[in-house]
């Protein structure tokens, strides 16, 4: 009970952490947004630049607005430290989330000398740290300093629009926002750049005059001598802070993982057979990349998206209490017992998993109920219907003609079904399954009724099919339709890009046979009398003008209630 408490305590702190590197990451967006609006003025002219500068430090140099932006500056670097220090393993890391560790570790050891020039070059050596100025050192006093600083530019943008793409990837609006939000994400850099450059040509342009190069530097008390060393030496002492930081979580990594290999760990089996065993405090997420096993984690194992989730097949007891923040992603996607995030579940102990979802899993996939990929049973209403004898109408068809016969028939079937508000599961050659009320909750008397209506417009749709396309047609196209209600397992199956939700069970392979018995008795559509029952709320009410027989259904034991119905579209709304 101890571990699993201190296991407990241990995700509510990452979640807590995870929530200010975030808040401390925005703050420091907007900072760099606004910094780049204000250089993009220099395509104007420096004098625009100028004046921009005025309403920045007008708001980022208030007393408030300086003190959060240092607090979210600290902040964020001392969390980029504690995040090398606790991320395992480092090199099994997704490329994008290396990619964005890597970019933030390289910006401030060029950041703190710019920082020391500008502001604290103010607050030390009394410096005007004017656009002017900045300008002169980067372009004129220093080489490589505007090298540098395009560089500090587009490295601090990259690492900031990483977290945001992938902060926001999950949101249900984000894909219609990705155009617009792209143009600005590669505009604003751009334009940014191009008024840095601009800027530095015109002062270039008038450090060439001596004159001028002195009474600018009065101006603005340009440092001298002793000035540059207290800047220099502030600016080399935080350089050499924040190596030593970096040498300090590596140092730690190396010391937490002796000890980890002293105490007593935790084992990880999955359905192939495979186990992993972790340290203590290694989460089920981590045992997968440690394992070199591909496990789908959209956010990066943030807690976010629940792409990564799992369904605990033994060992349930051995995982502490899903933290708050789990909780309510997994009260979000409607998670079934025994789902867990593969993120934030700690085992304390030896733990059989299933992963959920495909190690391609898409930002989509995270937003999808999670009942239906962990599976349940409920009543659904299912159809089957295919063309017949169709092998031999497209025997003397050219190939395009049958993909475009077929398409219109797709077309109007597919149509039929989605209008009466089914769900098409999938096509099968010529044929196609259709299943009503498969979404949890939904009434089996309304999917009945449902699955009714859709075999009335497809019988319909054939017929305006069939009266288009009589001069093309040698015999009008014919079909039979299988419609059957019962328990089945409903669930997100399948591998890769072919995962989708589907339904398998007793009554699909019942409403597949009554298909088969509709070709055999030459009728349309055979529907189970349990579904028409189910529909009506009053056996055989409105059908029966349509023969009911007891019909041998292969695989059961006794014959079946069956209507029979030589053509759909007779059947009543």
């Amino acid at each position: 009970m101890a571990a699993a408490e201190a296991t407990k305590k241990a995700i509510d702190g990452a979640a807590l952490v995870r929530r200010i590197r975030l808040g401390s990451g925005l703050v420091l967006a907007f900072f760099v947004i606004t910094h780049f609006l204000n250089h993009s003025l220099g395509l104007i002219s420096l004098e625009a630049m100028e004046q921009g500068r005025l309403y920045f430090m007008a708001f980022w140099r208030a007393k408030t607005a300086m003190y959060v932006l240092y607090g979210a500056l600290l902040t964020h670097l001392a969390l980029g430290l504690w995040s090398l220090y606790k991320r395992r393993p480092i090199l099994r890391v997704p490329p994008w989330e290396l990619a964005q560790m890597a970019l933030g570790l390289s910006i401030p050891p060029i950041l703190v000398g710019h920082v020391f020039d500008t502001h604290f070059g103010f607050t030390l050596a009394g410096v005007d740290d004017t656009y002017a100025y900045v300008l002169l050192l980067l372009w004129v006093e220093r080489p490589y300093g505007a090298v540098l600083q395009i560089a500090l530019l587009l490295t601090a943008w990259l690492h900031a629009c990483i977290g945001l793409h992938y902060w926001l990837r999950i949101r249900p609006w984000y894909p219609r926002a990705v155009p617009a939000l792209y143009t600005i994400a590669l505009l604003l850099p751009v334009l940014a750049l191009l008024g840095f450059v601009q800027g530095g040509l015109q002062v270039i342009a008038l450090a060439e005059t001596p004159m001028w190069l002195e009474s600018y530097k009065q101006t603005i008390d340009y440092p001298d001598a002793a000035g540059w060393a207290r800047i220099r030496n502030a600016a080399e002492t935080g350089q050499q802070l924040f190596l030593g930081g970096i040498a300090l979580a590596l140092l730690g990594r190396g010391a937490r993982r002796l000890a980890g290999l002293r105490r007593k760990g935790a084992s990880v089996r999955y359905p192939d057979g495979g186990v992993c065993h972790i340290a203590p405090g290694t989460t089920i997420l981590e045992a997968s990349r440690i394992a070199g096993r591909p496990h789908a984690s959209v956010c990066g194992g943030r807690g976010r998206c629940s792409t990564c989730r799992v369904r605990i097949d033994a060992g349930e007891e051995c995982l502490p209490p899903p933290a708050p923040e789990e909780a309510r992603v997994l009260r979000r996607i409607a998670a079934p017992p025994k789902v867990r995030l593969a993120c934030q579940a700690k085992p304390a102990g030896d733990v059989q998993v299933t992963p959920l979802l495909p190690a391609a899993a898409s930002a989509r996939d995270a937003l999808r109920a999670g009942r239906e990929s962990g599976g349940r049973e409920q009543q659904v209403a299912i159809l089957f219907a295919d063309l017949r004898g169709y092998t031999k109408l497209s025997e003397d068809r050219l190939p395009f003609d049958t993909v475009f016969l077929l398409n219109r028939y797709f077309a109007e079937t597919g149509q039929a079904i989605t209008s009466a508000g089914g769900r098409i599961d999938k096509f099968i050659g010529d044929g196609v399954m259709a299943l009503f009320g498969a979404e949890d909750g939904a009434d089996p008397a309304l999917a009945c009724r449902q699955a009714l209506a859709a075999a009335r417009a497809i019988g319909e749709g054939l017929d305006r099919l069939n009266q288009a396309l009589s001069h093309e047609l040698k015999e009008p196209l014919r079909l039979a339709m299988g419609l059957h209600v019962g328990p089945a397992i409903v669930g997100v199956m399948g591998y890769g890009p072919a995962m989708a939700l589907t339904a398998i069970g007793d009554a699909v392979n019942t409403a597949s046979r009554l298909e088969s018995i509709a070709k055999e008795r030459d009728a349309q559509l055979a529907v189970s009398q349990a579904l028409v029952a189910l529909a009506v709320m009053e056996a055989g009410a409105g059908l029966e003008a349509h023969p009911l027989e007891d019909v041998a259904i292969r695989g059961k034991r006794e014959p079946m209630p069956v209507r029979l119905v030589a053509r759909a579209a007779d059947l009543p709304r």
